[in-house]
């Protein structure tokens, strides 16, 4: 792992295009470039393609905190999505030990190794709504969960929320909606619409245009960081899941895997 971030540390990227978050140079030569592009479809489908539902229900599936990559979302110079342990409570507790921690209105994540996470509106009742399977369902967390542990998540998004009452308004009013009746494209997405109530985590939210307002700041190490590039919200979200999915350790290694290519590219013009 320490080899792989030193070997993001030194790269050159004169004929890169840089990012900072706040619009600043990039101090010394932090491993910060910046992108626009999307690596992969997500679908929650994906979440448990490859398990049978009932077979993993009843055992918790695994999951590494240490594999968690940290991240910010930065729209202009504002951030509006957090994912740190210094100022995010990141632990993860059992469905039934989560079900006791929740209050109506609550965001709630659960996570596993090599899967997307799972986002869910908790309605009362040990009950949450959720995108699952194209379709938004209402059944209890353990369910949801499917052997995943989870968090409360209602801190990772800095936008302002709505009443409690109205997320859980929103979740149940769009119970059965299924298919091409569906306005997000997986469950994060939805979860965060019910409790901010902003077009943003919409399909189609947000006019794509030239710039590119939304900053994707991953925290590779303590002093290092990379940053991507997106015209809108719900295309960053798509990335920061895969991600997620995929873990920090698989993010650094494609990340040096790229940056090398961009040198080889950058020497063969400079040589010509």
């Amino acid at each position: 792992m320490g080899n792989q971030v030193e070997k993001l540390t030194h790269l050159s990227y004169a004929e890169v295009p840089t990012a900072d978050p706040n619009g600043l140079d990039p101090e010394e030569d932090c491993a910060r470039i910046g992108v626009s592009y999307i690596f992969s479809n997500d679908d929650d489908d994906l979440e448990d393609h490859h398990e049978t539902e009932n077979a993993q229900n009843q055992e918790e599936k695994q999951y590494d905190k240490r594999n968690e990559l940290e991240c910010a979302v930065y729209y202009r110079d504002e951030c509006v999505y957090e994912k740190s342990t210094k100022n995010v409570d990141m632990g993860t507790y059992s469905p039934e030990n989560l079900s006791n921690k929740c209050k109506p209105g609550d965001l709630l994540e659960f996570v596993a190794t090599g899967q997307y996470p799972h986002w869910a509106v908790y309605v009362g009742d040990f009950q949450v709504v959720h995108l699952h399977r194209a379709e938004i369902i209402n059944n209890f967390l353990t369910d949801a969960s499917q052997g995943r542990r989870g968090r409360v998540a209602n801190d990772l998004y800095k936008f302002k929320a709505l009443n409690p009452d109205v997320v859980v308004q929103n979740a149940m009013e769009q119970v059965g909606a299924k298919d091409r009746e569906l306005s997000w494209r997986n469950s994060e997405c939805f979860a965060a619409w019910c409790k901010f109530g902003r077009r943003e985590f919409k399909v189609g939210g947000e006019i794509r245009i030239g710039k590119q307002p939304y900053r994707l700041k991953l925290q590779l190490s303590e002093k290092r960081s990379h940053v991507l590039e997106f015209q809108s919200l719900e295309d960053l979200i798509m990335e920061k899941r895969r991600n997620d999915q995929i873990g920090r350790a698989a993010v650094i290694q494609e990340l040096a895997n790229h940056l090398n290519c961009v040198e080889e590219i950058s020497n063969e013009h400079n040589g010509d």
